[in-house]
């Protein structure tokens, strides 16, 4: 019975990823994350964007999850 010679293991290169491409990605990242994060937790009120209660009962369960009172 013939055995096959085992090849050589090679290692992939890993990929750079250069800072100057990566960093408007994570400006924008972060923006939005600021932004769900007011929506949920203060988007009601006085310093409420959207007027009525349509955003408060949207986000409802996400704000008690996550802490925050809104009754």
């Amino acid at each position: 019975m013939a055995y096959a010679a085992p090849l050589p293991y090679v290692a992939p290169a890993p990929i750079a990823i250069p800072v100057r491409e990566l960093m408007p990605w994570a400006v924008f990242i972060g923006v939005m994350m600021l932004f769900l994060l007011y929506i949920v937790g203060t988007e009601q009120g006085a310093t409420s964007l959207v007027g009525g209660h349509v955003v408060h009962e949207f986000v409802h369960d996400a704000r008690h999850l996550l802490g925050f009172p809104c009754h």
